[in-house]
């Protein structure tokens, strides 16, 4: 999972090079954290969060697959 949001960012995103995805938690419960340049965060939270509501609900669909429960947070630089 931390390779999709890795993917969609990156296609978002003007400096795909800065995209940072951290992963922690253990079982079936992941934390994801996404660090994007600071011009670069509109585009990946959207006009009213869209973007990004979006992105959670594609990496839950995804997690619900595995039988695992995701979150999403999108960290400000």
């Amino acid at each position: 999972m931390k390779d999709l949001i890795e993917y969609i960012a990156k296609s978002l995103v003007d400096h795909p090079d800065e995209v940072e995805v951290h992963e922690s938690g253990s079982g079936s419960r992941i934390r994801l954290e996404l660090k994007v340049h600071a011009d670069d965060m509109g585009r990946v939270i959207g006009k009213s969060g869209r973007v990004a509501n979006a992105v959670r609900t594609l990496l839950r669909v995804a997690a619900e697959r595995e039988g695992k429960q995701v979150t999403l947070d999108v960290l400000e630089p």
